[in-house]
């Protein structure tokens, strides 16, 4: 009995590695093309937030948005960085007129752990990247966004793996826009470079010519700041 399982396990794995292999091919496909059903509803927007210019960059792109269309929205930021998403609640306060202090039902504010911090040892990096891996793909699986939207932090690598990760499963559908940062001018940021070459993003822009013409399956959004 114990060996007929067993080979019955073997047999299985070839089969199970080959459909993963299948929808691996699909999604990689079907990723940044449009959806095949118009939604009536508001989309679950997921905007990855980083330090210093990342996050003013991206509330600059947020604020072109269609609000009524992407919502709610989930703000993420670092578990160190607090500046990011209060910024992030100064905007949504702005969207309401006459409601005090209170925040708009249609946004959440949340924090990741970080993969490595400034001047973190490589060794114990390992421990906190498989931390903040495993936190991202909660966060995914808890909020499973339809759209992600990111501009170069670090904090972005694991949760548009994750929801890479989901897709490949069929578990769920994340249209990833990631938007290179305007200080790259001659090569992608690391995030970039991974999410470019890895085609984790459905849609890959940038704001320099020269970054266009080196990598040719990214858009050129023009300046957006």
């Amino acid at each position: 009995m114990g060996l007929d399982a067993f080979a019955a396990a073997c047999c299985a794995i070839p089969v199970l590695a080959s459909l993963l292999a299948v929808r691996f091919a699909y999604v990689l496909c079907r990723s940044g093309l449009p959806p095949t059903r118009p939604r009536a509803a508001g989309l679950r927007c997921l905007i990855v937030l980083g330090s210093g210019g990342h996050t003013a960059e991206m509330m600059n792109i947020i604020t072109e948005l269609q609000k009524d269309r992407f919502t709610p929205r989930y703000y993420v930021a670092a578990l160190t960085d607090s500046m990011s998403l209060q910024k992030a609640q100064v905007y949504e306060k702005s969207l309401i007129q006459g409601e005090g202090e209170k925040i708009i039902k249609n946004a959440q504010f949340m924090q990741i752990y970080r993969s490595r911090e400034v001047g973190q040892s490589y060794i114990t990096s390992i421990a906190t990247t498989l931390l903040a891996v495993l936190h991202a793909l909660w966060l995914i699986i808890r909020i499973r966004p339809q759209v992600i939207f990111c501009n170069g932090p670090g904090t972005c690598i694991p949760l548009c793996a994750s929801a890479f990760l989901l897709k490949v499963l069929g578990l769920g559908w994340s249209s990833i826009f990631y938007i290179e940062s305007i200080a790259r001018v001659k090569k992608l940021s690391l995030s970039g470079l991974l999410l470019y070459k890895l085609r984790i993003s459905d849609q890959f822009f940038v704001q320099w010519t020269q970054l266009q013409q080196k990598y040719p399956r990214a858009q050129y959004a023009g300046r957006l700041m």
